[in-house]
């Protein structure tokens, strides 16, 4: 449920009159989202992290110049070095692709009935975002060949108006009956006073 049908019409353009364009809205219910305390504490985790590592990698370069000399240690400082490498480079890989999917997640919500699912159907290496977390390209294309492969995975989009189910209401014209139906409420009561006279 979107805020719109929460609120109803008239009170969620009052609200968004009250907030102009720059502000963004959403009701999450879905699980999907974590308190904001809960991400600067995994952020801030992160940060640490990265410092540590830039640390380790200090103090490697600091020892290999302090072993000069000795061939072993070296060898295993110029091992470790190379772990901490890589280590890095997966971290940014990992950092990379969170990005990307939870971008991609974000971009076709309400759009389909699985974000997670759609977001592992498509090719991350073609999808550029930028720094704030928003799709710059390459997500546009995907969707919709997806959409053509896959239209089941994709809510369906309702242009019409409310549907209402039910019978019909009279239009006024006789339908066979020996009494034609009243056009509006002033003829419906000369009818019925007709009648009883």
């Amino acid at each position: 449920m979107d805020l719109k049908e929460l609120l109803g019409e008239e009170l969620y353009n009052q609200l968004m009159a009250k907030l102009g364009d720059k502000h963004k809205i959403a009701i999450v219910s879905d699980g999907n989202w974590i308190p904001k305390d809960k991400f600067n504490e995994v952020n801030e985790a992160r940060k640490r992290a990265e410092d540590e590592l830039k640390e380790r990698d200090k103090q490697l370069t600091d020892l290999k110049k302090a072993a000069e000399g000795n061939e072993d240690l070296q060898k295993q400082i110029k091992e470790l070095q190379d772990a901490n490498k890589a280590a890095a480079e997966k971290y940014e890989a990992e950092m990379k692709d969170l990005r990307i999917s939870t971008a991609i997640k974000l971009a076709v919500a309400g759009q389909v009935h699985d974000p997670d699912l759609v977001a592992t159907l498509l090719d991350k290496s073609k999808i550029e975002v930028d720094e704030n977390g928003t799709i710059k390209a390459g997500l546009e294309d995907q969707i919709k060949a997806l959409r053509e492969s896959k239209a089941f995975l994709f809510v369906e989009k309702q242009d019409k108006g409310p549907q209402f189910k039910g019978v019909a209401p009279m239009d006024g014209k006789d339908k066979g009956g020996s009494q034609p139906q009243p056009q509006s409420l002033a003829d419906a009561v000369a009818a019925y006073y007709n009648k009883s006279n």
